[in-house]
């Protein structure tokens, strides 16, 4: 079958508000009931936390521009050659503005201090080679098929170009699983090799330009995470992250979380710094992929709409969206569909609480309209998104209904499709 799109674009029988950004919408959507679920001991601070540029002429006081400056003289004094992510820094490249933003990293992380940034940073260069970090991406470790792609991995980008890294320790509840990964002290270091090896491949995907994409988002799914037993682990690749991996990440997102987190926190806290305390976001119940931002993006599991191994051959098909009223009903119709052609399409709604169904209306005005499927209620805890198929036996267009109309709270829709001729 030939994949194209419908001979017209998607009509709405209602019009909706003043599109928005996706982003934009759905953190309208979120930040008006923020608060009610989030831990009140977990600050959500994505409004307050201002992600840095690197551009030297955005450093707000003298004093950073004088720290950066001294930095760079304590580093010419090295008596070794120092490079970091394939960034030289002693001595650094003439002209290599990426240096500037390695540097500025250590810096941010001590306050501007550059002598304790210096010293964060000899510290680091040296983990950094007695670890192997700059060839563990290239390492085959045993023992780790089943957990890539389910305990840590790297999967697609938000709206700013920002990798994202998501982590899922619930798999280590079952007690076979944590003794066959984690159950000695050797274990545990071969599988903190391998969650180093995860945040490796994710720092090669930055630009570490200024005014780049300069660090990734971490999302963390607590559910059926066993505390206790992850402990130790928690604490070693929180050291590790802080230590060597200075301002690497722009966002810390928790979701699933449950009523202990806050006793979680409590304790972890002592060991980050203020500044990665404040990158720290609750994703309510039910709101995951408002969080995470970018439909096409967001994995299945999380209320997005990528599925396992769309992103294995290119870029996927983004998303549109628009917002939907509280009270208010509308139709989506995709027109222009030939007979024999398979229409298959995507849907997510931020929020849910809503009525959803989708009809084929034949373009004879003889034909009989088919119901696709059945107008049915989809609840607020709906975590994955709507995915169907269907073939038409003759010309007509595809309508998608979503009803809001037992609702006050305005939402936001997002959906794709694709139409693919029959070959024959």
């Amino acid at each position: 079958m030939e994949a194209s799109q419908a001979t017209s674009e998607p009509v709405l029988s209602s019009k909706p508000a003043t599109k928005r950004s996706l982003l934009s919408s759905l953190m309208e959507v979120r930040e008006a009931t923020a608060g009610a679920t989030a831990a009140s001991t977990v600050p959500d601070s994505s409004a307050s936390f201002k992600e840095d540029t690197y551009l030297l002429s955005t450093l707000s006081r003298s004093s950073e521009q004088k720290a950066l400056r001294g930095l760079k003289q304590l580093l010419s004094a090295s008596p070794t050659p120092i490079s970091m992510w394939g960034v030289p820094l002693a001595p650094s490249a003439p002209g290599d503005d990426r240096a500037d933003v390695v540097l500025l990293k250590f810096l941010r992380a001590r306050d501007f201090d550059a002598g304790q940034a210096h010293d964060m940073l000899l510290r680091c260069a040296e983990w950094r080679r007695e670890f192997g970090a700059d060839w563990v991406t290239e390492e085959e470790l045993v023992g780790f098929k089943e957990l890539e792609g389910v305990v840590a991995y790297m999967h697609g980008w938000d709206r700013r170009g920002h990798p994202v890294c998501y982590n899922a320790y619930g798999v280590f509840k079952d007690k076979v699983v944590y003794e066959r990964v984690l159950g000695d002290p050797e274990k545990l270091q071969r599988f903190l090799r391998w969650r180093i090896q995860v945040m490796e491949r994710g720092v090669r995907l930055l630009q570490l330009r200024p005014g780049g994409v300069n660090s990734i988002i971490q999302v963390t799914d607590l559910k059926d995470m066993p505390k206790r037993q992850l402990r130790a682990a928690s604490n070693h690749i929180l050291s590790l992250f802080q230590d060597n991996y200075p301002e690497m990440v722009t966002r810390k997102v928790f979701v699933n979380v449950p009523w202990y987190f806050t006793v979680m926190y409590s304790m972890i806290g002592p060991f980050l710094s203020e500044r990665t305390k404040s990158k720290f976001v609750i994703a309510r119940e039910g709101h995951v992929a408002e969080t995470l931002y970018r439909p096409e993006f967001v994995p299945v599991q999380y209320g997005g709409l990528s599925r396992p191994g769309d992103l294995q051959n290119g870029p996927p098909k983004p998303a549109t969206e628009f917002t939907i009223k509280g009270g208010e009903r509308m139709s989506l119709e995709i027109d222009g569909i030939e007979g024999g052609a398979t229409i298959t399409w995507d849907m997510v709604v931020g929020g849910w609480d809503l009525d959803y169904g989708a009809e084929y209306v034949p373009s004879d005005a003889g034909g009989y309209t088919v119901v696709v499927e059945k107008t049915r209620r989809i609840p607020a805890t709906a975590d994955v998104p709507i995915h169907h198929v269907f073939t038409a036996k003759e010309a007509g267009k595809m309508v998608l209904s979503v009803d809001n109309t037992n609702s006050r709270r305005r939402k936001v829709v997002a959906y794709r499709y694709v139409v693919c001729r029959s070959s024959s």
